[in-house]
């Protein structure tokens, strides 16, 4: 009956540890500006579609992924100074429209750029499986899940011991209160765009060598994202990872044990039935707007 869960929970975990920096990107715009950011995956599409073009054109594969990350960052920033930062005092779904609409002009810019062909990365370490607890583990998915904690670890050393981390915090628990004592929303919101957009692209480039990348593979990236960003708790960092990592793995064995064609309806299947019983989230305070 459960032949085959070790290798399912492999690729689940793989799989939700790539969806939780997606949410991870959603949670730090959300916190500081309110705004859902419908772009988010198509920073996930530039982080894989960069790094195999400059990968192509002849930087070696570490430096090809850094500034894959670092123009994605600048994009992200670029969007908020442009797009978002002009409707300042609007109604926060005035930000979200427009973001849907930076989504579509990213992706059809691509496709104008990258053309529509599905590319990959090569493995970082090589491709041959490692044998453990009955399942063959790709050294890439070590990467994922590596980089991921990482990722997550950076972050909390951000938020605790830096002056930027905590002045992003305070915008989190109140935006006026914050402006008060001297912090620049304005620039927090700019530095959320970036960190963002940073860490959408480096879940684009670990994952590219594993699922590929295309031009179009942001939007569904992005929901996924979304989803377990809302599965953890909209607002809590911590609960985003843990959501996307929950997500994967009810994907991964819901593929296995039902069927593969369903692989992509039981994301949100797990998110409606979740919202039914706890809105709030797993790891949400019921009746806070943000955490």
């Amino acid at each position: 009956m459960f032949a085959g869960a070790p290798q399912y929970l492999v690729s689940g975990l793989t799989q939700g540890a790539a969806y939780g920096l997606i949410g991870l990107g959603f949670t730090m715009i959300f916190n500081t500006t309110g705004i859902i950011n419908f772009a988010q995956g198509e920073f996930v599409m530039l982080g894989g579609m960069l790094s195999v073009c400059l990968l192509g054109a002849g930087l070696p594969l570490p430096l090809a992924i850094v500034a894959a990350c670092l123009a994605t960052a600048a994009i992200g920033g670029l969007m908020e100074r442009l797009t978002i930062r002009p409707l300042a005092g609007a109604p926060a779904v005035n930000a979200v429209i427009i973001t849907i609409g930076v989504s579509i002009l990213l992706r059809g810019g691509a496709m104008l750029a990258f053309g529509k062909d599905t590319v990959a990365l090569p493995a970082f370490s090589g491709v041959k499986p490692i044998l453990a607890l009955g399942a063959a583990i790709q050294p890439q998915s070590l990467w994922v899940l590596a980089v991921t904690l990482a990722l997550l670890a950076a972050l909390k050393l951000f938020f605790s011991a830096t002056i930027q981390g905590k002045a992003m915090l305070a915008c989190a628990c109140q935006k006026k209160a914050a402006s008060l004592v001297g912090i620049s929303v304005a620039r927090m919101a700019l530095l959320s765009f970036g960190i963002s957009g940073l860490i959408g692209a480096t879940a684009g480039a670990i994952l590219a060598p594993i699922t590929m990348t295309a031009y179009d593979v942001g939007m569904m990236l992005g929901l996924k994202g979304f989803a377990a960003c809302i599965l953890g708790g909209l607002g809590n960092p911590f609960g985003a990872a843990a959501g996307g990592l929950i997500l994967g793995v009810l994907e991964s064995f819901g593929a296995g044990y039902i069927s593969s064609g369903y692989k992509d309806a039981f994301a949100f299947i797990v998110l409606l039935l979740l919202l039914f019983v706890k809105p709030s989230g797993l790891f949400g305070k019921a009746g806070v707007e943000r955490v």
